[in-house]
């Protein structure tokens, strides 16, 4: 469904104070269960811009009609591990810290551990746990052999080059070889859709829900690695977005400039993005199909989102970072990496409906303990606001008036990295990039120019000074550290 076909909320019923005593009145006495699941690289634009990006999600577009999808969410802290910091603590990682190990003392399965829940993490992300988010479940389990992981080495069988050097990412890894390389050695080159990830990691959340759905509430957060590179669907898979290429398949991207890719190669890579993106559709299909055979859709809150994007060809880059060593740009957050999908089924939400106001990964706790009726003294205080009764249709009062998109960025010596990936600001018109590509500002109409081709600063310069001040005035509301502000000032 696309923004245009979903109905929004109307009526004064939805506007009053008291939103949720209205629609949730006759409460359950005990807190509805939670189903979180989390598709890595999941590009705002495979549900809602099916010109832009073609892939073929049915079981979404399903689920889309029974959940409210959120049209202005946006990633907060960047990449995976900060963005899911963002998501299990509701605070904000990207301006006190990097990637690395869970430190929060907010962790959304203890929290909810207080009020009965059991809470258990299902994923094929390498990276949970080599970040310690696993010690907040009560219960993990992980599929190994994603991206870098090599649970098993098997050294009699020689390791094939998958794709040339010069066309995917810098940096190399075991024995020499790119991670391309070793992730279709390490997973036996398979060829079969039962074979690929996002099926296995299906199948144990489906299994998971059969032997605990007469227990109340639970907390599952399934989350798929897939569509994270590298794209390595069946290729029968692949050829129904791209069925003219011959030349090597383009699994990977390469991080830099996507001028580096002949027009076909490009398109091959964007084929294999897409069919990676629909095998993740048709599995977690399967998980929502779960539901529906263990009648849990009438107590569970049920939530579809992802960390980033990718870009695609976008801004002449293929990737979400700059991993290259033969391009010297900054990557700001541009749309097509910060814009991101947010799906949400519960109990008395209306259905088919989009929302507009602008939010973010760590407003998900606070939404879901108020969705709950939970009362919750976080150890430290939530950056993250509740959207509960914009889901309900008021909008009237907005929680953020702008959404910032980061990464942790210091300048030492005052100036920061040549190929660093740097901050946007998002309104609900408005994109602002303090540090663009060549170290200049940047400024894009998001309403004439979604995906932030053209920069426009020249002729608004007021609005760019506007939000360069929003984003020093939010740093500073949130205790940020004085050398996270300084990189601004």
């Amino acid at each position: 469904m696309t923004k245009a076909e979903s109905p929004k909320m109307t009526g004064p019923e939805y506007q009053d104070a008291r939103t949720r005593d209205i629609v949730r009145s006759g409460a359950p006495d005990q807190p509805y269960n939670i189903l979180i699941i989390n598709s890595d690289t999941y590009r705002y634009d495979n549900l809602f811009d099916r010109a832009a990006i073609p892939v073929a999600t049915p079981s979404l577009d399903a689920f889309s009609n029974r959940a409210v999808s959120m049209s202005q969410f946006y990633t907060g802290s960047f990449p995976t591990i900060p963005e899911r910091t963002d998501l299990i603590s509701g605070r904000y990682a990207w301006p006190w810290y990097p990637w690395q190990q869970l430190a929060e003392r907010n962790r959304m399965p203890q929290l909810l551990n207080k009020h009965g829940y059991i809470t258990q993490l299902i994923c094929d992300c390498p990276h949970l746990f080599n970040a310690n988010f696993n010690q907040a479940f009560n219960a993990s389990y992980v599929l190994r052999g994603q991206e870098g992981d090599m649970p098993f080495l098997r050294m009699n069988d020689p390791i094939e080059q998958v794709m040339p050097r010069e066309k995917t990412r810098t940096g190399h890894h075991f024995q020499d070889r790119n991670l391309v390389d070793l992730h279709r050695w390490t997973n036996r080159y398979w060829r079969c859709e039962e074979d690929t990830f996002p099926p296995q990691t299906a199948a144990h959340a489906v299994r998971w829900l059969e032997e605990n759905d007469d227990y109340r509430p639970f907390l599952l957060w399934v989350d798929f690695f897939d569509p994270h590179e590298p794209w390595d669907p069946p290729e029968y898979m692949v050829r129904k977005y791209d069925p003219t290429y011959t030349g090597t398949p383009m699994m990977h991207p390469n991080y830099g400039k996507a001028s580096d890719y002949t027009s076909e190669e490009l398109r091959n890579l964007r084929a294999h993005y897409c069919a990676e993106a629909e095998l993740v559709d048709r599995w977690v299909g399967r998980i929502l199909q779960k539901l529906d055979d263990l009648e849990l859709w009438d107590r569970t809150v049920v939530i579809f989102t992802t960390d980033h994007g990718m870009s695609l060809g976008e801004h002449n880059r293929t990737g979400k970072s700059n991993i290259n060593d033969a391009d010297p740009r900054r990557w700001p957050l541009y749309p097509e990496v910060a814009h991101i999908p947010f799906l949400i089924a519960a109990p008395g939400l209306p259905k088919g409906t989009t929302v507009d106001v602008l939010a973010q990964p760590a407003d998900i706790l606070p939404t879901l303990i108020e969705l709950n009726g939970l009362q919750v003294g976080p150890p430290d205080p939530f950056h993250g606001r509740s959207f509960a009764p914009a889901l309900f249709g008021d909008e009237q009062a907005p929680i953020h008036d702008v959404a910032i998109c980061g990464c942790f960025l210091r300048a030492p010596e005052g100036r920061v990295s040549g190929t660093a990936v740097t901050p946007v600001v998002y309104t609900e018109r408005w994109a602002y990039a303090p540090i663009g590509p060549d170290s200049q500002p940047e400024l894009f109409d998001l309403a004439a120019d979604p995906y932030g081709e053209t920069n426009v600063l020249a002729d608004h310069a007021d609005i760019a000074k506007d939000l360069h001040s929003r984003l020093v005035q939010w740093l500073t509301e949130i205790g940020a550290p004085e050398e996270a502000i300084s990189v601004y000032r």
